[in-house]
Protein backbone atom coordinates (compact mmCIF):
# COMPACT_ATOMS: atom_id res chain seq x y z
CA UNK A 1 0.00 0.00 0.00
CA UNK A 2 2.96 2.17 0.71
CA UNK A 3 3.27 5.80 2.35
CA UNK A 4 -0.56 6.40 4.31
CA UNK A 5 -1.94 9.04 5.39
CA UNK A 6 -5.36 9.40 7.58
CA UNK A 7 -8.03 11.80 6.61
CA UNK A 8 -10.80 12.54 8.45
CA UNK A 9 -14.50 12.53 6.86
CA UNK A 10 -17.32 14.77 7.82
CA UNK A 11 -20.88 15.02 6.64
CA UNK A 12 -22.03 18.32 5.99
CA UNK A 13 -23.63 20.60 8.95
CA UNK A 14 -27.04 19.98 7.89
CA UNK A 15 -30.70 20.32 8.99
CA UNK A 16 -31.84 16.98 10.83
CA UNK A 17 -28.35 16.41 12.50
CA UNK A 18 -24.81 14.99 11.58
CA UNK A 19 -26.26 12.23 8.87
CA UNK A 20 -24.44 10.41 5.83
CA UNK A 21 -26.51 8.95 3.64
CA UNK A 22 -25.87 5.45 2.35
CA UNK A 23 -24.54 6.40 -1.51
CA UNK A 24 -21.87 8.39 0.75
CA UNK A 25 -21.04 5.28 2.49
CA UNK A 26 -20.84 3.17 -0.17
CA UNK A 27 -18.24 5.93 -2.01
CA UNK A 28 -16.10 6.01 0.95
CA UNK A 29 -16.20 2.11 0.95
CA UNK A 30 -14.77 2.55 -2.58
CA UNK A 31 -11.97 5.27 -2.10
CA UNK A 32 -10.28 3.33 0.13
CA UNK A 33 -8.31 0.40 0.47
CA UNK A 34 -9.69 -3.49 0.79
CA UNK A 35 -9.92 -4.49 4.69
CA UNK A 36 -8.76 -0.62 5.67
CA UNK A 37 -10.09 0.02 8.94
CA UNK A 38 -12.53 3.19 9.44
CA UNK A 39 -12.78 4.76 13.05
CA UNK A 40 -15.75 6.46 13.68
CA UNK A 41 -14.67 9.12 16.31
CA UNK A 42 -16.83 10.57 19.04
CA UNK A 43 -16.62 14.02 17.38
CA UNK A 44 -18.72 13.17 14.47
CA UNK A 45 -16.00 12.18 11.89
CA UNK A 46 -14.50 9.13 10.20
CA UNK A 47 -11.40 8.42 10.31
CA UNK A 48 -9.66 6.01 7.58
CA UNK A 49 -6.04 5.49 6.23
CA UNK A 50 -5.42 6.35 2.41
CA UNK A 51 -2.74 6.32 0.40
CA UNK A 52 -0.86 9.03 0.29
CA UNK A 53 -0.19 9.77 -3.39
CA UNK A 54 -4.13 9.47 -3.74
CA UNK A 55 -5.28 12.00 -0.87
CA UNK A 56 -6.17 15.09 -2.98
CA UNK A 57 -7.87 12.53 -5.43
CA UNK A 58 -9.55 10.83 -2.74
CA UNK A 59 -10.47 13.84 -1.48
CA UNK A 60 -12.15 15.69 -4.61
CA UNK A 61 -14.08 12.25 -5.00
CA UNK A 62 -15.62 12.35 -1.33
CA UNK A 63 -16.21 15.96 -1.49
CA UNK A 64 -18.05 15.32 -5.21
CA UNK A 65 -20.24 13.78 -2.81
CA UNK A 66 -21.31 16.33 -0.25
CA UNK A 67 -18.71 15.28 2.33
CA UNK A 68 -15.80 17.36 4.07
CA UNK A 69 -12.26 16.28 4.18
CA UNK A 70 -9.98 17.73 6.91
CA UNK A 71 -6.75 16.86 8.22
CA UNK A 72 -6.88 14.21 11.73
CA UNK A 73 -5.32 14.61 14.49
CA UNK A 74 -4.03 17.68 16.46
CA UNK A 75 -6.63 20.20 14.31
CA UNK A 76 -9.82 21.66 15.34
CA UNK A 77 -12.37 19.49 14.27
CA UNK A 78 -15.53 19.20 11.95
CA UNK A 79 -18.14 21.46 14.12
CA UNK A 80 -20.42 19.56 15.83
CA UNK A 81 -24.03 20.99 15.80
CA UNK A 82 -27.43 20.14 16.64
CA UNK A 83 -29.92 18.71 14.27
CA UNK A 84 -32.03 22.19 13.94
CA UNK A 85 -35.00 20.96 15.41
CA UNK A 86 -36.18 24.49 14.75
CA UNK A 87 -35.58 24.76 11.37
CA UNK A 88 -32.64 25.85 9.46
CA UNK A 89 -33.20 30.10 9.81
CA UNK A 90 -34.68 29.71 13.25
CA UNK A 91 -31.59 27.54 14.52
CA UNK A 92 -29.06 29.39 12.41
CA UNK A 93 -27.79 26.57 10.23
CA UNK A 94 -26.16 29.30 7.37
CA UNK A 95 -23.83 30.93 10.54
CA UNK A 96 -23.16 27.17 11.36
CA UNK A 97 -22.13 26.67 8.24
CA UNK A 98 -20.24 29.97 7.59
CA UNK A 99 -18.78 29.01 11.49
CA UNK A 100 -17.70 25.03 10.52
CA UNK A 101 -15.61 26.18 7.02
CA UNK A 102 -13.88 28.74 9.02
CA UNK A 103 -12.77 26.36 12.16
CA UNK A 104 -11.79 22.82 10.47
CA UNK A 105 -8.76 21.58 10.05
CA UNK A 106 -6.87 24.38 12.14
CA UNK A 107 -3.31 22.88 13.35
CA UNK A 108 -3.58 23.32 17.22
CA UNK A 109 -1.72 22.09 20.34
CA UNK A 110 -4.66 19.07 20.96
CA UNK A 111 -7.15 18.33 18.78
CA UNK A 112 -10.28 20.80 19.33
CA UNK A 113 -13.77 20.49 19.76
CA UNK A 114 -16.27 22.75 19.22
CA UNK A 115 -19.80 22.79 19.47
CA UNK A 116 -23.06 24.51 18.15
CA UNK A 117 -26.52 24.30 19.59
CA UNK A 118 -29.64 26.05 17.83
CA UNK A 119 -31.26 27.11 20.86
CA UNK A 120 -31.09 26.90 24.70
CA UNK A 121 -32.12 22.88 24.68
CA UNK A 122 -28.22 22.37 23.24
CA UNK A 123 -29.05 18.72 22.24
CA UNK A 124 -24.94 19.01 20.72
CA UNK A 125 -23.52 19.26 24.45
CA UNK A 126 -21.76 22.39 23.23
CA UNK A 127 -21.24 22.92 27.51
CA UNK A 128 -18.48 20.08 27.14
CA UNK A 129 -16.85 21.16 24.24
CA UNK A 130 -13.49 23.26 24.46
CA UNK A 131 -15.85 26.03 22.73
CA UNK A 132 -19.24 25.72 23.21
CA UNK A 133 -21.57 28.29 20.96
CA UNK A 134 -25.62 28.21 21.96
CA UNK A 135 -27.90 30.15 19.58
CA UNK A 136 -30.17 33.03 21.84
CA UNK A 137 -32.75 33.92 19.80
CA UNK A 138 -31.12 36.51 16.90
CA UNK A 139 -27.39 36.42 18.97
CA UNK A 140 -25.21 33.64 20.36
CA UNK A 141 -23.25 33.16 23.93
CA UNK A 142 -20.23 31.96 23.87
CA UNK A 143 -18.92 28.66 26.27
CA UNK A 144 -15.14 27.62 26.58
CA UNK A 145 -13.19 24.71 29.01
CA UNK A 146 -15.55 22.17 28.67
CA UNK A 147 -14.33 19.24 29.50
CA UNK A 148 -15.79 15.22 28.98
CA UNK A 149 -13.21 12.73 30.32
CA UNK A 150 -12.26 11.35 33.17
CA UNK A 151 -14.15 11.08 36.52
CA UNK A 152 -14.88 14.96 37.31
CA UNK A 153 -15.91 16.24 33.91
CA UNK A 154 -16.70 20.10 33.86
CA UNK A 155 -19.24 22.35 31.81
CA UNK A 156 -17.66 24.91 30.14
CA UNK A 157 -17.60 28.59 31.33
CA UNK A 158 -19.85 31.56 30.30
CA UNK A 159 -17.32 33.57 28.05
CA UNK A 160 -19.63 36.34 26.45
CA UNK A 161 -23.38 36.64 25.66
CA UNK A 162 -24.85 38.83 23.16
CA UNK A 163 -22.80 38.12 20.44
CA UNK A 164 -23.90 39.17 16.72
CA UNK A 165 -23.62 37.44 13.88
CA UNK A 166 -21.14 39.45 12.62
CA UNK A 167 -18.99 39.16 15.64
CA UNK A 168 -19.11 35.63 16.04
CA UNK A 169 -16.54 33.99 13.67
CA UNK A 170 -14.24 36.74 14.60
CA UNK A 171 -14.35 36.24 18.34
CA UNK A 172 -14.22 32.28 17.98
CA UNK A 173 -10.68 32.77 15.39
CA UNK A 174 -9.46 34.53 18.22
CA UNK A 175 -9.63 32.40 20.79
CA UNK A 176 -8.25 29.74 18.61
CA UNK A 177 -5.79 31.98 17.74
CA UNK A 178 -4.80 32.57 21.55
CA UNK A 179 -4.89 28.91 21.96
CA UNK A 180 -2.35 28.36 19.81
CA UNK A 181 -0.34 30.88 20.52
CA UNK A 182 0.15 30.45 23.94
CA UNK A 183 -0.59 27.21 25.20
CA UNK A 184 2.43 24.93 26.43
CA UNK A 185 3.17 21.80 24.37
CA UNK A 186 0.78 19.84 24.12
CA UNK A 187 -1.56 21.52 26.77
CA UNK A 188 -5.55 20.24 26.26
CA UNK A 189 -7.78 23.48 26.00
CA UNK A 190 -9.30 22.82 29.52
CA UNK A 191 -5.77 22.90 31.07
CA UNK A 192 -4.62 25.67 29.15
CA UNK A 193 -7.83 27.29 30.20
CA UNK A 194 -7.07 26.76 34.12
CA UNK A 195 -4.00 28.32 33.78
CA UNK A 196 -4.35 31.66 31.47
CA UNK A 197 -7.73 31.94 33.26
CA UNK A 198 -11.28 33.09 31.58
CA UNK A 199 -10.26 36.63 32.69
CA UNK A 200 -7.42 37.07 30.56
CA UNK A 201 -9.33 35.79 27.24
CA UNK A 202 -11.92 37.88 28.29
CA UNK A 203 -9.19 40.96 28.17
CA UNK A 204 -7.86 39.63 24.97
CA UNK A 205 -11.77 40.33 23.53
CA UNK A 206 -12.22 43.29 25.01
CA UNK A 207 -9.23 44.59 23.68
CA UNK A 208 -10.18 43.37 20.02
CA UNK A 209 -13.35 45.08 20.42
CA UNK A 210 -15.16 41.51 18.69
CA UNK A 211 -17.65 41.37 22.18
CA UNK A 212 -19.04 42.42 24.70
CA UNK A 213 -17.14 40.85 28.21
Amino acid sequence: MGETVKIAISPAVQLGGSLFSSNQLVEIGKVVEANTKIELTPFKQLYAEVPASRRDAIKDQLERQGLEINPAGFVTKSLIACNFCKGAEIAGLEVANRLNRAISGIATPTPLKIGFAGCALGTSEPLIKDIGIVKMRDKFDIYVGGEPKGLKPSFAKLLSSGVTEIQLIPAVMAIIEFYKGHAKGKEKFSKFLDRITLERVKDLLRARGDVNV
